[in-house]
């Protein structure tokens, strides 16, 4: 369901690519990511999404103008997956209340896979 802002001028919906676009990009520049993750329906494998696809390795749901975001990521062996984590949730965050005007209610970061940077 798109997410959807009611003014005083009228009505403003955000599909939710929008969102899951907003999410993917600022999940692609906190430290430490090397990349989504979209999970296959084979047997649980993970697989490492390219930029272009980082929109992927996100799931929005919208209710009213609040945002719940489920991010799936692989994070840089050596990084403290708690700090990177809150990075994203931080930086996710903020760039969809400040480019939107919707609340995020909550931002779920799931680890599929740490890797080796070479």
């Amino acid at each position: 369901m798109p997410g959807k802002l009611v003014t005083q001028l009228g009505t403003i919906i955000i599909d939710d690519y929008v969102l899951t676009s907003i999410a993917g990009v600022s999940t692609m520049e906190c430290y430490g990511v090397v990349g989504m993750a979209a999970k296959s329906a084979a047997g649980g494998l993970v697989e490492l999404l390219k930029r272009e696809q980082s929109g992927k390795g996100v799931k929005v749901h919208t209710e009213e103008d609040e945002i719940t975001i489920d991010i799936f990521v692989i994070v840089e062996f050596g990084t403290r997956i708690s700090v990177v984590a809150n990075n994203i949730i931080e930086k996710v965050k903020y760039n969809i209340e400040n480019l939107t005007g919707m609340n995020v209610k909550k931002v779920n970061i799931n680890v599929q896979g740490v890797r080796v940077q070479k």
